[in-house]
Parts: structure tokens; sequence; C-alpha cells
């Protein structure tokens, strides 16, 4: 399935149906009168947040949604029926913007959160409310109001706990493959992976959490270079970055400021989240070099970066429990204080999911 984060559409809610001019005929009936029905109403658009979609491709291919006109009311009292509804079915994240893609309608930001996007027009009245003392055989009805339509602009925002950053050939996909079930595409070229890919990470049967692969950002992004800054809204609501520098590359100080300074320029407090550093592909390297590579890093970022290996396995366990921890304090969750944060023992053959 085709990735899609961000579409256009038009919507049209119903217009309401007309009202009924008409008199009472009957044969045994004295003075007859007006019994005209009222229209029903137009049908209303509504958008839905619903688990299990991460695309908005379905509204590629179709991007015009009306709902249906009421039914013009009839004789002998009788009521049009109402304009069938459209409902939206979108993935939880998605944010509806005006046709400028700036103001914000809403966002849905949990599952079954459902929100009225355009109301139906109302059904006319029929000549039988226009009767009275003064006027008791009325000609007129009121005729439908008219729907209401709208451009709209549908925008993804993934729901992820943990999201990878770092440049092209970082190492992401395979440390996402490495740490959940997800089959990314992997290659040793830049720009393997194209679109954001998500990956559910199992610590424990009680400790689980999102984990996002966004595409690699390269120098210039923020003017729009590569791939730009587009799939950076993806990881806006997690609770913690991870920061992936390739150990194998030799200016790994320039591979890190380079993504701060694409992160600072991107803006939203992207910047400020709390970030995790880690130099991948250490087994590729032997102690010395790695030695001097991480005193290098420690020394331009003010941090001791974390060890890890998305082909061997190696420290991916500590690196995902460093990332659970803040996902828990972002959420609120009380963490034992005598809960262990020291190395754990590394499983044979690397961490598997």
């Amino acid at each position: 399935m085709k990735f899609l984060d961000q579409c256009k559409i038009f919507i049209r809610s119903g217009n309401g149906g007309g009202g009924s001019v008409s008199f009472r005929r009957e044969k045994y009936i004295e003075y007859g009168g007006p019994d005209g029905g009222d229209g029903g109403r137009g049908g209303d658009i509504w958008i839905e947040a619903v688990e299990g979609l991460n695309t908005l491709i379905d509204y590629r291919y179709q991007q015009h949604f009306k709902a249906g006109t009421g039914v013009h009311g009839m004789g002998r009292q009788r009521h049009g029926a109402a304009g069938d509804d459209i409902l939206l079915k979108v993935p939880v994240g998605t944010e509806v913007l005006e046709e400028d893609k700036e103001t914000l309608i809403v966002d849905l930001d949990t599952a079954g959160m459902r929100v009225q996007l355009a109301k139906g027009g109302n059904g006319g009245w029929g000549n039988l409310h226009f009767k009275g003392p003064v006027n008791q055989a009325p000609t007129w009805a009121n005729p439908g109001q008219e729907g209401e339509e709208r451009w709209l602009w549908l925008r993804l925002k993934l729901i992820a706990d943990v999201g990878l950053v770092g440049l092209p050939n970082a190492g992401k996909s395979t440390f996402l493959a490495a740490a959940s079930a997800a089959k990314p595409k992997i290659a040793d070229y830049p720009f393997t992976t194209l679109t954001p890919n998500l990956g559910m990470v199992d610590l424990s049967t009680s400790e689980r959490f999102v984990l996002a692969d966004i595409p690699g950002l390269i120098e210039g992004a923020s003017e729009g270079a590569g791939l730009g800054t587009r799939f950076l809204g993806h990881v806006e609501r997690s609770a913690t970055l991870i920061h992936l520098v390739d150990a194998t590359q030799d200016d790994i100080v320039g591979a890190w400021t380079t993504i701060r300074g694409e992160l600072e320029a991107y803006g939203d407090e992207l910047a400020d989240k709390s970030e995790i550093l880690a130099l991948n592909k250490i087994d590729a390297l032997d102690e010395e070099t790695l030695a001097e590579k991480i005193a290098e890093l420690e020394a331009a970022a003010g941090v001791r970066p974390m060890l890890v290996s998305g082909v061997s396995g190696q420290g991916v366990t500590e690196l995902l429990r460093a990332a659970y921890r803040q996902v828990r304090e972002r959420r609120g969750e009380v963490i034992p204080d005598d809960e262990d944060e020291g190395p754990i023992e590394e499983t044979p053959g690397g961490w598997q999911p």
C-alpha cells in the first residue's frame, strides 16, 4: 500500500428538501385546507479517526464528497426523508486544515473521535405551517436551505512514541528491523527509505511502544533539499528522538550538527525534544577507532553517545530501554526509584523481537 500523508478534498453537505404546497381534497371533509408536508434535512459530512489505518491513500482516488439532498415534502402532511450523511474515516493523528493549509480546524488525535465538518441544510416548511385565522389557505412553502461546501486539507501526523532521525544510510531502517517486527526496505545506498515506517517494539508483555523511522535528512532539508522536512511532522508527537550517527563515516561531528541544524530550522519545538544520541554500526570498527569516535562525538555533543549495532544486535536493548523510560516519563507514569538502569545482560545472538 502506498503512503500518503497529505491531500486536498472537497466536501459539500446536502441541501434541504423543499416544503410542499398541497390542499386536502377528500370528498367528506367539509372545508379541506392546507396539508403540505415539510422537506427533509440535507445530509451532514462527518470525519472520524479510526484504528487500523496509517495512510490517506483512500483520498488520493476520490477527492469530492457530497452528502445526500433531503426529499421534498408531499401532500397529506407527509414529510420528506433526510439526506444520507457521509462519514470520512481517517487514521488517528490526522489534522483537518482550511484551504489556506495553515488554519487548524480539528486534530483527530484519539481513536473514535468524530467531528462534523459540514452541516446539511434544513428542510423547508410546507404550507401547513403557514395556516392561521387570517390566512387559512396559504399558497406558498419554504424552499430547503442550501448545504455548506468547502475545500479542506488532510494532513497525517503518525502517532509514534519514539522517532528515529539521522542522515541517509545512518542505519535507521536496520535498527527498526532489529528492534521490531517491521520489515522496512534496507539497501547500501542513500535514501532507501522514502516514506516513514512504523514498528511496534515489545520489550516485554507489558512494555511496548511505537517506533517511527523518518526518511533521512540532509543539509539544506529545511530549504527543500532532498526529501525536505516534510516527514518531520510525524515525530512532532513523539516523546523522544533517537539520533543515530553512522560510526563508519569520517565526519561524525558534521553528521550530528547537520541533523541538529535541520531540527532547529524546522521549528515546532522539535529541537527541544529530549534526544538519545547513539553511535551506530559499531561492529564495523576496531576498539581503538571506536574510542576515538566516541570521544570526538562526546566533545561536540556534550553527552556520551550510546553504542549500538542494528546488524549484530549489540546495544539495541539498552537503547530501547532508555527510550522507553523517557516515553513513560512523557506519559506521566510513575517510575520506581529502584528500577535497574544499569547495563542489561545481552541475549546470545542479539535481541530479537
